[in-house]
């Protein structure tokens, strides 16, 4: 056991992406049939450049079309609590059920990570807790609860530090509201390291659609938190600069 890193890889993302953008949202202004403009020979940096306008128009349901699917681990299970709360998306996460914590590993907080006495206290509580786990499976066995009957009791014990990994696939759409929502300063460290990373491989894979993509502040040009909550990077709605002490 002992403490894991975040690690997020593109599993697939939709197969010719700005052209299925593209006819999507030409199909809504045009006579023509959407299978035909998809076919037809358009210039990438034109549709690139469409698609752009589009996005920064606020038509967004022609980017519900096209999606990405991710695997994730090294993050914690206070993360994947967050994180199943975006309900339009899909979900497929390691059970602790079918899956026995024999060595689990962990995520540490960097505020615990660099103060020497709360790792201390952290890490001892991670080896108690493992030890109590193994412990409550070999007292199961004796009941003989077995596998996936132990392991979803025993599992009770388990923090919320516990590692997991998952498989998230979202659309352009809710991928764009989620980078809204957790790239923001004031979401949760790891939620917001692990949208990052995200935002990293979304802005490689369709510039298009994910350029300008980020916080709320990035397209609105604004806080929109307000002065208690404002991390000072942009000046709060109604301010004409930024509060330097913030």
């Amino acid at each position: 056991m002992g403490k894991v890193n975040l690690d997020v890889r593109l599993l697939e993302v939709s197969q010719n992406a700005i052209a299925l953008i593209y006819a999507a949202c030409r199909q809504c202004y045009s006579e023509k049939f959407a299978g035909d403009i998809f076919e037809e020979t358009v210039d990438l940096e034109k549709q690139e450049e469409f698609v752009k306008n589009v996005t920064a128009s606020g038509h967004m349901s022609p980017l519900e079309h096209v999606k990405f699917s991710f695997a994730v681990q090294g993050v914690s299970r206070a993360l994947t609590h967050q994180l199943v709360r975006h309900r339009l998306a899909s979900f497929s996460q390691q059970s602790q059920r079918y899956v026995k914590e024999k060595d689990f590993e962990y995520i540490v907080p960097p505020s615990i990570e660099k103060n020497p006495g709360a790792k201390e206290e952290f890490e001892k509580l991670m080896r108690l807790i493992q030890e109590s786990y193994s412990r409550i499976l070999s007292f199961l066995s004796q009941d003989n609860l077995k596998g996936e009957k132990a392991n979803q009791d025993a599992r009770f014990v388990l923090p919320q530090a516990s590692e997991t990994k998952i498989v998230i696939t979202m659309n352009c759409r809710e991928l764009l509201h989620f980078f809204q929502q957790r790239c923001c300063m004031r979401a949760q460290w790891e939620i917001r390291c692990l949208a990052n990373k995200m935002l990293e491989i979304c802005r490689l894979q369709i510039p298009a659609v994910f350029s300008s993509a980020g916080a709320k502040c990035e397209e609105l040009g604004y806080c929109p938190e307000g002065e208690k909550f404002c991390c000072g990077r942009y000046p709060v709605k109604g301010r004409n600069r930024i509060n330097e002490e913030r």
